[in-house]
This record gives C-alpha cells, sequence and structure tokens, in this order.
C-alpha cells in the first residue's frame, strides 16, 4: 500500500513509484483525480483531515479499515501527512504489516507534526534532511526531489 495526502506528499510519492515496479502496489490519497496518475493500478480516495478535523476522522478511519481489510497488505509506504498516521497505526496494529514513513522535503527544519507521531508506528522512520537524522531516528537514506 502505498498513501499520501495531497499536493506535495502526492508529487513526493509519485516521485519514488519507480521503486515500487513488479510489485503488486495499490495506491490510496486524498483526490479522486489522483487514479489518473496511476493507471491499471487500483486506487482509493479518502476523506482529508487535518490533526483538529475530529469529524474527518470519524469519517476517515472506517474507510482506512475498509481498504485495509479489503487489500490486507504486507507493507505500507507514506510520504505523510496526518491521515498516513493513522493508516500506518492500524495496518501495523491489526494486520502486522510492515510500515515505512517519509517525512516531507518540506520539512528541512524539524520533523513535521504527523512525522512525529509516525516515529511510534513507523518500523522506518525517515527524513529527507540529512541534518536531521539521529541513531535514534529518523534515518537519512536520501531525498526523493
Amino acid at each position: 500500500m502505498a498513501i499520501a495526502s495531497g499536493g506535495g506528499h502526492w508529487v513526493q510519492m509519485r516521485r519514488i513509484m519507480p521503486a515500487f515496479e513488479g510489485l503488486e502496489v495499490f495506491y490510496v490519497s486524498v483526490d479522486p483525480t489522483s487514479a489518473e496518475d496511476v493507471p491499471g493500478s487500483t486506487y482509493y480516495a479518502v476523506r482529508d483531515v487535518s490533526r483538529r478535523d475530529r469529524i474527518g476522522f470519524a469519517i476517515l478511519i472506517p474507510q482506512l479499515a475498509r481498504i485495509l481489510l479489503r487489500e490486507r497488505p504486507d507493507l505500507v509506504v507514506t510520504t505523510g501527512s496526518a491521515p498516513c498516521v493513522f493508516a500506518l497505526g492500524m495496518a501495523r496494529t491489526f494486520l502486522r504489516a510492515r510500515t515505512i514513513w517519509i517525512d516531507s522535503i518540506a520539512n528541512a527544519e524539524r520533523m513535521s507534526a504527523s512525522g512525529m507521531q509516525a516515529r511510534r508506528v513507523a518500523d522506518v522512520w525517515l527524513t529527507q534532511w540529512e541534518h536531521l537524522a539521529r541513531p535514534e531516528g529518523p534515518q537519512y537514506w536520501g531525498a526523493v526531489l
């Protein structure tokens, strides 16, 4: 499962899509029109939420549950943001899926708020800025852009 919010998060996900060649991948994002970016692949649109949108999360969580139960991914990769933290947590908790968080390259001074939350549910927790890497994480493996 590859999941990303819209805007720059989705752009960064699109940049790493070549790494998924030959793998069975489905995509999840917040804009129904983003399905055009992944022709021939299964695509799901979910509710876009921010940290303070409790009603939005009440809609998002059942959407993610349906997708996860239907697809049962072994691995979830995300470039963020808030909806994706929940996807990682749910996949790891209920499906024992491995999880990878790649924090947005826009967060050059510190990890994003969602990225800081993701450290608890990500098996691999990455920053795209070498100076933000620490021995305890996040790790730096390079930049997407």
